[in-house]
């Protein structure tokens, strides 16, 4: 039986940014077709490697711009490495950039549906979960409000409740406990611990080495894209903190 959850081996992740403004669509074209445009190479992860076994628990540390949310989106699926491999053993819940996806059109409830085909659940599974979703979510006042009208807090929420209906195999969780008060924060955490005492595995990247040492056992400290420190984590965010 395969005990790797996650593998990661040597991700390197590399943008073009334009060297030049080009003021208009036509323009940029142009310069394209005539291979014009200039860029510069800008690398956001720097050949990163690591294994995350089934059942345990990993944060990602570092400064704003290290390359932590890069590196999530590329283990999701969302973009693909420039070079370097992932092997993912299990289905993930990618809990980034949560209600990016809803249509800002349809209300709360028309989402519930929506969101729950993309993640491959039928209509019949969604009825049966729709009142759980409402609950955790806080929203029964504003079931029938299109969401363009919900506050960040509030989307947020809605996407947690959508995306936690099932313990999937690998969690993926950036920073979405910062959004929303405090009670709603604790039943999040509440509810990742439970998930995790079911057997689920958390790739988890916050700014808060307090939750990072309550919630993993791991952690990943990312510097400019390259990895400065895998260990405990306790003592990886103390090595931070003291850097």
């Amino acid at each position: 039986m395969e005990s790797t959850a996650l593998s990661v081996d040597g991700v390197t992740m590399q943008f073009n940014l334009a060297k030049e403004n080009v003021d208009n669509l036509k323009e940029y074209v142009i310069r394209k077709i005539k291979r014009q445009l200039n860029y510069e190479k800008f690398c956001a992860l720097r050949d990163i490697s690591f294994t995350l076994e089934k059942g345990d628990s990993l944060a990602i540390i570092g400064k704003n711009g290290s390359g932590k949310s890069t590196l999530l989106k590329v283990i999701s699926g969302i973009i693909r490495p420039t070079a370097g491999s992932v092997t993912v053993n299990g289905s993930i819940a990618p809990l980034i950039e949560l209600g990016a996806g809803f249509d800002q059109d349809l209300t709360a409830r028309e989402n519930v549906f929506l969101n729950g085909a993309v993640l491959g659940y039928d209509k019949k599974f969604m009825r049966e979960k729709y009142d759980e979703i409402i609950d955790f979510a806080e929203l029964w006042d504003f079931v029938d409000v299109p969401v363009k009208n919900f506050s960040t807090g509030m989307a947020a929420r809605l996407g947690f409740s959508i995306a936690t209906i099932i313990t999937p195999e690998i969690l993926i969780v950036d920073e979405i406990l910062a959004v929303g008060d405090h009670d709603f924060q604790v039943k999040c955490e509440n509810k990742m611990s439970e998930m995790l005492s079911r057997g689920a595995t958390l790739l988890f990247v916050s700014h808060s080495e307090e939750k990072v040492k309550q919630l993993c056992r791991r952690a990943l400290w990312l510097d400019h894209g390259r990895a400065r420190m895998l260990g405990s984590a306790d003592e990886v965010c103390d090595a931070y903190l003291q850097a």
